[in-house]
């Protein structure tokens, strides 16, 4: 490990990628430091304190949606606007095409139209999100207040946004993810120093269970995400001229969690949304209408039944996602043009159904586990009772995600440069 280490940073172009990576990553932190005007600190602290599920919306952006800074939502406009191309391709074949089949070219085309539909979702969220914090008292909005906080924040969505293609262009590791990676290590002095000045003597049981927590669940992640059900495939013999071709044997590797941490993200969003309505309703001139709207509120809020509606969901959207990005009839037709068989079973609707079978016995296990992720930070406050140390299951299922994939990355440039 130590070589691999020391052959990066001899290698000049390595060495060049990783620290370009490192200066933007240190952009985006610096503009997230920096506040939008007009903030009440004390309201704001208030406000995410007791709104769990913005708390966790807030991972995503690295605690700039906490600071109401610059960029405070992050690349979630980005991700949601990708997420919603996706779920287009099911009822637009033309972009369904231009997303599978059309090669390289395609899949450019089909990033653009997300960039450009991030503009007005940024502004979208932006807008529902400062009114709704106007109406809690955490920000003062005038009108004039209010389309310049809407500018700034949409060009800081699509800044971030730029930065990240500029790091999977001229850095190493893809751009997008290795920012979500810098805002979540990025709160983990605070984390800690917040563990720190609040730790008690007594407490040094809850925290050593809440260590091998820890170490059990980065373990369980990195096993999942690495795990895959490899199907041997055959390629018939076919005899051109004198030579023969195909009789081999290979495989069509089949990953246990297929659909990522997108699951967890759509759960998230739909476990928000109600909220946000509430808390506007809640804020209503009508007493009967804000009394039911606080209340049914505070109940979305409990513990218990946030947990149980998170779990449920991912599992659901795990399924769903899957189902999207994994087309067995593709695969089986692919596969038959080509002269492949699956060892066992018949060409084309038999292999499948049995490509539709075997994908859903193994996105079950990988839904149960995505749904244990998002709910460890309950399970481990429900055993210590600590809750300053607490670190969701999502942001570590993130960081080891996107540490495996850039260390394959790296891996990959030096087996190049050796060869």
């Amino acid at each position: 490990m130590l070589d691999k280490l020391l052959t990066v940073f001899k290698t000049p172009e390595l060495r060049n990628k990783i620290l370009f990576v490192l200066a933007m990553m240190g952009l985006f932190r610096l503009a997230a430091a920096i506040p939008i005007t007009g903030v009440n600190p004390e309201q704001l602290r208030n406000f995410f304190s007791n709104n769990q599920a913005f708390g966790f919306l807030s991972i995503f952006t690295g605690g700039s949606l906490s600071q109401l800074s610059l960029v405070m939502l992050g690349l979630g406009p980005y991700i949601t606007s990708t997420i919603i191309l996706q779920l287009l391709t099911m009822i637009f074949p033309k972009l369904k095409d231009m997303y599978q089949e059309q090669g390289e070219q395609g899949r450019e085309k089909f990033n653009f139209y997300g960039r450009i539909l991030t503009l007005p979702l940024a502004a979208l969220q932006g807008y529902g999100f400062l009114i709704l914090l106007s109406r809690q008292g955490v920000i003062t909005l005038t009108i004039m207040n209010l389309v310049v906080d809407i500018a700034i924040i949409t060009a800081g969505a699509v800044f971030l946004m730029w930065i990240g293609e500029l790091i999977s262009q001229k850095g190493i590791g893809n751009g997008i993810s290795l920012l979500i990676l810098a805002g979540i290590v990025a709160r983990l002095p605070l984390t800690f120093y917040q563990s720190i000045s609040t730790y008690q003597a007594s407490q040094l049981t809850d925290y050593l269970i809440l260590a091998i927590i820890g170490i059990f669940v980065i373990a369980g992640v990195v096993f999942i995400t690495e795990s895959q059900r490899n199907i041997p495939v055959s390629y018939a013999k076919r005899v051109r001229g004198n030579r023969m071709y195909g009789g081999v044997t290979t495989y069509l590797p089949m990953k246990v969690n297929q659909a990522g941490m997108i699951p967890l993200i759509f759960a998230l969003s739909v476990l928000i949304f109600p909220q946000t309505i509430l808390n506007f309703l809640g804020t209503s001139s009508i007493p009967w209408l804000a009394s039911a709207s606080t209340k049914i509120n505070l109940l979305l809020q409990h513990q218990l039944l946030f947990g149980l509606l998170y779990f449920l969901l991912v599992v659901v959207f795990t399924f769903f996602y899957t189902q999207i990005t994994f087309e067995p009839h593709t695969i089986a037709e692919n596969l038959q043009k080509q002269g492949a068989f699956i060892l066992g079973v018949r060409p084309g609707k038999e292999t499948s159904n049995f490509l539709s079978a075997t994908v859903n016995k193994i996105t079950l296990a990988g839904a149960l586990f995505l749904g244990l992720v998002a709910i460890i930070p309950f399970i481990a406050r429900a055993i210590t009772g600590v809750s300053s140390l607490t670190i969701g299951g999502t942001a570590i299922l993130i960081v080891v995600a996107v540490i495996l994939e850039t260390v394959r990355q790296i891996e990959a440039q030096i087996a190049m440069r050796e060869y």
